[in-house]
């Protein structure tokens, strides 16, 4: 008796399937879309998912492939929320770069102030025949003017040399002419350990002589000890490098700090 031939399966895939897969085109369409507009008018965002509704038949027919439409109906929703979501994200965006330019109008103006007062400053030390022995540098906050330590000081001592308080007067005459604005100075060492009997460290060392500058400036240019700060900052701001002799000698200065009008010190 012959064998009766075995039933072929159908051919094709099942009609949920090509249903479903119609689906997740869609849906990835949407997403691809979305994330392509930079910025999403929401009215248009609407009206294009109401197109998309209107033209295939698997928004139409949702409601007997899957679930009543429930997973289309809140992908659509989801989709909206997260267009709302990114339209705010882009006005955050926005409102933090118009801030960002605030500041940086902002800076620009402190910048040409302290370019203006280092302009007048050099002339003033020039005219004192300090040019030379005086470096004006200049950030958004203040003008510097930097002494090197050896000019003020011998090796290890806070006591400033005889023969340099000329130098000091004339930049009291300056620093007299700005006598309204904060004026800070600094002491700054190398990283060499110091031995001696009078200071532990290099930190005492450069708050010592930044204190001697203070005293001698408060006492005989008539500047206002309530605009004059003094500090030592040791050897940890250092300008060049400890490894080389002429590294640690620029590292052994004295800088006095101008903040002018404009500087939110």
């Amino acid at each position: 008796m012959a064998k009766r031939k075995a039933e072929e399966p159908p051919k094709g895939a099942p009609a949920w399937q090509s249903t479903f897969a119609d689906l997740m085109n869609l849906l990835l369409c949407f997403f691809v879309m979305l994330f392509a507009m930079s910025d999403v008018d929401k009215q248009k965002f609407e009206l294009i998912a109401a197109s998309f509704t209107q033209s295939f038949s698997v928004f139409s027919g949702g409601a007997q492939a899957i679930g009543d439409g429930i997973l289309i109906s809140n992908g659509v929703s989801q989709l909206n929320e997260l267009d709302e979501y990114m339209a705010t994200m882009g006005k955050a965006a926005e409102s933090n770069t118009e801030e960002q330019d605030k500041w940086d109008e902002i800076e620009e103006e402190q910048l040409k102030e302290s370019e203006s007062l280092s302009e007048l400053v050099e002339e003033a030390l020039t005219e004192q025949s300090l040019d030379g022995m005086v470096d004006v540098d200049f950030t958004s906050q203040y003008v510097s003017l930097t002494l090197n330590g050896a000019l003020l000081f011998d090796s290890g001592s806070a006591e400033i040399k005889t023969e340099s308080l000329p130098i000091l007067q004339k930049i009291g005459v300056i620093l007299r002419k700005y006598g309204k604005s904060i004026i800070e100075i600094e002491g700054h060492t190398d990283n060499v350990p110091i031995h001696n009997g009078r200071f532990a460290d290099n930190n005492e060392l450069s708050s010592a002589r930044a204190l001697s500058v203070f005293n001698y400036l408060i006492d005989n240019s008539g500047l206002d000890p309530t605009m004059v700060k003094h500090t030592g900052r040791g050897e940890y701001v250092p300008i060049a490098d400890n490894s080389t002799e002429i590294g640690r000698a620029k590292n052994r200065r004295v800088e006095i700090k101008i903040y002018h009008t404009l500087s939110t010190y």
